[in-house]
């Protein structure tokens, strides 16, 4: 059985970067960082920097701003309804194996 990984099981678009992912990454603020780092989609430094500092210049609490990007990332997954989930077509596959 192959494995898909996350990147290509999206219909999402994919962006090149031109400026280097890692060392904007660095830049961030550690709870940003963490969030980054436990989210569903790989999402660039430079559009969670941009909600961030739009945040705080609201004066939003860290806890408001963590929400406000749990909400961008789950309206960003509703968009991509279109591909099946790796769960459902791993189940998909165990059924057709079983019933051979």
């Amino acid at each position: 059985m192959t494995t898909m990984r996350n990147i290509g099981e999206t219909r999402l678009i994919k962006r090149r970067r031109s400026a280097d992912p890692m060392r904007a990454y660095d830049a961030l603020p550690r709870p940003l960082r963490t969030w980054m780092a436990q989210a569903a989609l790989p999402w660039s430094p430079a559009s969670c920097r941009r909600l961030w500092l739009k945040a705080r210049a609201e004066g939003a609490t860290l806890d408001t701003i963590l929400d406000r990007l749990d909400r961008a990332e789950a309206q960003t997954l509703s968009r991509d309804r279109t591909v099946p989930s790796a769960t459902a077509a791993t189940k998909t596959q165990d059924k057709q194996d079983h019933t051979i």
